[in-house]
C-alpha cells in the first residue's frame, strides 16, 4: 500500500526526521492559506499523486512547455496560479504511463537552501534476509539511471536483524555519501530513525530522493515515498486510514475485497489463472506469440466457486479485454470448481469475447463435461501452447 508524500513525510516527522514545514491543501483556496500562513518567502507547489518523476511530469491539459507537477513560487499569487494549473488536472510521468493521474491534492511546503542532493532508500532485502539501506551521492536522479551510467556511485549497507541497527551503519552510510563533520552525527542518528520506523511501521520500501545537505550545512529529507506490506496492514489501522483510492485501479480495489492478486496491465487478453508461477507463464507466452496481457491474476490455490465468479467479472468489466484465457491446473484448486465460477460469471454479465479455457489435474474431465455442456461459445485447449495460440487468433480474428 502506497502514500501521498505529505503523509510520509508526517509519519517520520513523528520519528523525529527533519522534515521541512508543510500543509497538504485540496483546494486552491487551502493553498493560498497555506501559504500565507507559513509566512515565505518561498515556497514548493508539489502535485500529490502515487508515482514518482513528479517534477520532470506535464499535465495533459497545458502547453508542452508549462513546468511539471512540482514548482517553486516566489509569491502567494504564484502559488494561487500553480495550485489552478495542478488541481483536477492529469499529471504524466515516467511512472503514471501514458494515462496520468489527475491531482487531487497538494502539498505547499517551505522552500530549502540546497547545497547538495544525495539519494537513501530502504528495502527488505529477500537475499540476505535483512534491511538493505541503497545510498548515492547522485540525489534528484533517477536511481535505475544512476544505476545503468555509474553503478559505482550505488553503495549499500545492511542492518543485521539480531543486532539491529548499530551506530557504525549509519557512519558508514555518511562516510559513502561524503558527509563530514556534524553530518555524520546526523547521519547516524537519521539512518537510525529510519530504521525505527522502517521496522515499526512494516514498510517494505522507502525512498527519500533527494536527501539534501542544506546551505547550513545540515541534512533535510525533501522528498519521501512509502510503501507497506499489505500482509501486515492488519497490525496498523492508523497507516489504513491514509488509503487513497482515488490512487488505485478500480478493478484491484475490487479484486482485493475477494483476496485475488490482480494487477491491472496495459494488453487486450484477460487472464485468469491459479498459482503465481503459472500466471507468470502465461503472461510470457501470450507475449510470446505477438499479444499482450490485460492483467495478472491469481485465484489461488483454494479458491471458491464465489472467488472465481468475482474473478471474471472484474475481468470482463475491463473494456481493453477482447479475448480471456483461463489456465488452471488442479491441485488444491478443482478443476470444477472452475467451470462452475466461469459458468455462473458468464451467466451474470454475459460472454462478449472469445474465451480459452485449459483446464488440466485434480477433477480436469469434470470441469471439462461442465464447460462441454453448458452449451457456451468456449474454445477448449489441451496445454498452455495450445491455449496462447487459440486466444490469440481468436482475438485477431475477432
Amino acid at each position: 500500500m502506497n502514500i501521498h508524500e505529505y503523509q510520509a513525510k508526517a509519519l517520520l516527522r513523528d520519528y523525529g526526521l527533519p522534515v521541512s514545514r508543510g500543509i497538504p491543501a485540496f483546494t486552491v483556496d487551502e493553498a493560498v492559506k497555506a501559504a500565507k500562513d507559513m509566512g515565505g518567502p518561498l515556497w514548493v507547489v508539489k502535485s500529490q499523486i502515487h508515482a514518482g518523476g513528479r517534477g520532470k511530469g506535464k499535465f495533459k491539459e497545458l502547453p508542452a512547455d508549462a513546468k511539471g507537477g512540482v514548482r517553486l513560487a516566489k509569491s502567494v499569487d504564484e502559488v494561487k496560479a500553480f495550485a489552478k494549473e495542478m488541481l483536477g488536472h492529469t499529471l504524466v510521468t515516467v511512472q503514471t504511463g501514458p494515462a496520468g493521474k489527475q491531482v487531487n491534492r497538494l502539498y505547499i511546503e517551505d522552500g530549502s537552501d540546497i547545497a547538495r542532493e544525495l539519494y537513501l532508500s530502504a528495502l527488505v532485502d529477500r537475499a540476505t534476509g535483512s534491511v538493505g539501506f541503497v545510498v548515492s551521492t547522485e540525489g534528484g536522479m533517477d536511481i535505475e539511471t544512476v544505476a545503468h551510467d555509474t553503478p559505482e556511485k550505488i553503495h549499500t549497507f545492511h542492518v543485521d536483524p539480531a543486532a539491529g541497527y548499530q551506530p557504525y551503519v549509519g557512519r558508514n552510510i555518511a562516510y559513502a555519501l561524503g558527509l563530514e563533520g556534524k553530518q555524520i552525527k546526523q547521519a547516524v542518528k537519521l539512518v537510525g530513525d529510519l530504521y525505527r520506523a522502517f521496522v515499526e511501521k512494516d514498510m517494505a520500501m522507502l525512498e527519500i530522493n533527494p536527501l539534501i545537505v542544506s546551505k547550513e550545512g545540515d541534512l533535510r529529507v525533501l522528498d519521501a515515498k512509502v510503501n507497506f506490506d499489505s500482509n501486515a496492514l492488519f497490525r496498523h489501522p492508523e497507516i489504513v486510514a491514509l488509503r487513497d483510492e482515488t490512487e488505485e485501479d478500480a478493478k484491484e480495489i475490487e479484486a482485493s475485497k475477494y483476496d485475488l492478486a490482480y494487477i491491472a496491465l496495459d494488453g487486450t487478453i484477460g487472464c485468469m489463472v491459479n498459482g503465481a508461477g503459472l500466471a507468470m507463464a502465461t503472461l510470457d507466452i501470450i507475449q510470446l506469440y505477438g499479444e499482450s496481457p490485460a492483467n495478472f491474476l491469481d485465484v489461488g490455490g483454494g479458491a471458491s466457486e464465489e472467488k472465481v465468479t468475482a474473478a471474471f467479472k472484474i475481468i470482463t468489466s475491463d473494456p481493453q479485454v477482447k479475448g480471456i484465457l483461463v489456465n488452471i491446473f488442479g491441485g488444491i484448486m478443482k478443476c470444477d470448481i472452475i467451470a462452475r465460477g466461469v459458468l455462473a460469471a458468464v451467466t451474470a454479465v454475459g460472454l462478449k469475447v472469445p474465451l480459452v479455457v485449459r483446464l488440466t489435474g485434480t477433477n480436469e474431465e469434470l470441469g471439462k463435461q461442465i464447460i462441454r455442456e453448458s452449451g457456451l461459445n468456449v474454445i477448449p485447449a489441451d496445454n498452455l501452447d495450445d491455449a496462447a495460440q487459440k486466444i490469440v487468433k481468436a482475438v485477431r480474428g475477432a
